[in-house]
């Protein structure tokens, strides 16, 4: 099935669009979604004692609800709407890490993070002096068990770990991440932004004790974002942003705050977000994982192929196909990956060019940046060849220069 025809940028544009890994493009039902509400709904939600506004608040919490049940929260309040997963990982490290770690206490993240869920620890462990500690990918860009039990220990307080590497794409095993933590006495906050348009996530089965993610990367809204977190940790944890909305009393040397979910939703919030994130689920249920899954590994694999056949290309990317998902990161060796994307670009071809805000993993690889080409179920087997002949395109304008 040709997806294309339900995304109206991928029909009004002669691209190829590959960097759905920093936002997927929208289906005309979460566009009309967002527009209806603005045209008929639009109100202040939980504020006012008319119609249009408890209209509004059913709207906005009808989707937390189905955003419980998308990932199977045991309980609805345990869904906090944030601004992204960036704010989501903000608000877990100022009000758990700062309140719960003390010095000695460890953190452990993978190397492979995202700066958003690797800068904030930063800060906590300078804070509290906790000490920040990393588990080290393989030569296959994955992490060993090895690996796992060295780094995680009876001082580990907090572990961090991406479901999916956004330059990678290797699909980390944070079941037996979760479970080896839990033993040692750490909580674990997943970052699901690249897995969750893609699989089926149940946080019980998890046993996550945080998980977030972008609504924007899974068919949404920009400007939406969601935090999980297990009732008995955010019951615990004082408010990251203080202000309307998540009060229960104020006086003027005091404040007692509101219960879950509101007390960590300061503000008015972004509510045609969220009932475009509604209607996002919507979508993805209506085509089912199983076929998202099945669409995506038929033109990924062959991605994999005939990227393999360029020898001009570094692919950095596990040779093991089932713990890889959706992303391809590569360079034109000896050419900057910013003329590549460039130069691909005059091709109609999208795809990211820098450090992916992974610089520590960079590094790591002893690289600068790479070309990441991230896919979703309405790219194809043309969008592939696509690529292939613009890199080709490309490779011959530097190679008498390499």
């Amino acid at each position: 099935m040709n997806y294309k025809e339900d995304f109206p940028v991928l029909k009004n544009k002669d691209i190829v669009y590959l960097d759905s890994g920093a936002t997927t493009q929208k289906p005309l039902e979460v566009i009309e979604a967002v527009d209806n509400y603005y045209k008929n709904y639009n109100a202040n939600p939980h504020r006012g004692a008319y119609t249009l506004s408890m209209e509004a608040t059913a709207l906005y919490e009808d989707t937390r609800t189905k955003v419980a049940q998308f990932i199977n929260a045991k309980h609805r309040e345990e869904i906090i709407f944030s601004k992204n997963a960036t704010e989501s990982l903000n608000l877990i490290a100022y009000s758990y890490g700062l309140e719960n770690l003390k010095e000695n206490d460890e953190i452990v993240l993978s190397i492979m993070e995202h700066h958003s869920n690797l800068v904030p620890w930063q800060k906590v462990a300078k804070a509290t002096n906790s000490k920040l500690n990393y588990m080290y990918i393989n030569n296959e860009f994955e992490l060993s068990d090895e690996e796992i039990e060295k780094k995680i220990t009876n001082k580990t307080k907090v572990v961090g770990i991406a479901h999916v590497s956004n330059v990678l794409g290797t699909i980390n095993n944070v079941k037996k991440i979760i479970e080896y933590a839990h033993k040692k006495g750490a909580i674990v906050v997943v970052d699901a932004s690249q897995s969750i348009p893609h699989m089926k996530i149940d946080v019980q089965e998890l046993d996550a004790d945080f998980l977030v993610f972008s609504a924007h990367k899974m068919l949404a809204p920009l400007g939406i974002g969601v935090l999980y977190g297990k009732r008995e940790l955010l019951n615990k944890m004082t408010p990251f942003l203080m202000g309307g909305d998540m009060i229960e009393y104020v006086y003027e040397q005091d404040t007692t705050f509101a219960p879950l979910p509101n007390k960590f939703e300061a503000g008015t919030q972004n509510v045609g977000g969220v009932v475009g994130l509604g209607k996002a689920i919507d979508y993805i249920n209506k085509i089912g994982y199983d076929n998202i899954k099945k669409a995506e590994e038929e033109v990924i694999s062959y991605a994999r192929d005939e990227l393999s056949k360029l020898d001009y290309l570094e692919l950095y990317l596990t040779p093991n196909k089932e713990n890889h998902s959706s992303v391809i990161s590569f360079n034109i060796k000896g050419v900057h990956p910013h003329d590549v994307a460039s130069i691909l670009d005059t091709e109609g071809i999208c795809v990211r060019s820098g450090n992916h805000c992974a610089q520590p993993l960079m590094r790591f690889l002893g690289i600068d940046s790479t070309c990441r080409a991230s896919f979703y179920l309405y790219n194809t087997k043309e969008d592939v060849d696509k690529l292939v002949a613009g890199l080709t395109k490309t490779y011959e304008k530097f190679k008498k220069y390499l």
